[in-house]
């Protein structure tokens, strides 16, 4: 029986946004943590975006999300799930397999820096649509 070799996954992992603010560095060395348990190779790690949640998840209603890209083995993703599920700092995780996904595609804007990127005024509108004026001017009041 052969065997496949590493793949490549992406990792969007959801925890206490008071937790992240209070110890980033922390926050992320506790996933590499857990990813270096499935013996991971971590190809990327970074914040994706601060939101509020749909519903609260042990009496929290806002997450931190942080989106990491890892090769390892496929058999070792069930590691990797379990020692996520025995944290108690993260809160969600949602894995998949990513075989086709390209360093540029690794690379791209998260929503938080397209966010950052967003001048001043633009709040709502999505990131690279400049704000529109009126198409037609309005007419003038009859006095």
């Amino acid at each position: 029986m052969g065997t496949i070799g590493k793949r490549v996954y992406e990792a969007l992992f959801l925890v206490d946004t008071a937790i992240a603010a209070a110890d980033w560095d922390g926050t992320i060395k506790l996933i590499e943590t857990v990813l270096s348990r499935g013996d991971a190779e971590i190809l990327s790690i970074r914040k994706w975006d601060e939101r509020k949640l749909a519903y609260d998840i042990d009496g929290k209603g806002r997450g931190t999300y942080i989106l990491a890209y890892f090769r390892m083995e496929t058999q070792k993703v069930t590691v990797v799930e379990r020692a996520i599920r025995l944290s108690e700092k993260i809160m969600r995780v949602m894995i998949l397999r990513t075989d086709r996904m390209t360093q540029a595609d690794m690379d791209k804007p998260t929503p938080i820096v397209l966010a950052e990127m967003q001048p001043a005024g633009t709040e709502g509108v999505p990131a690279g649509i400049a704000p529109s004026e009126p198409a037609v001017p309005a007419a003038p009041s009859p006095n």
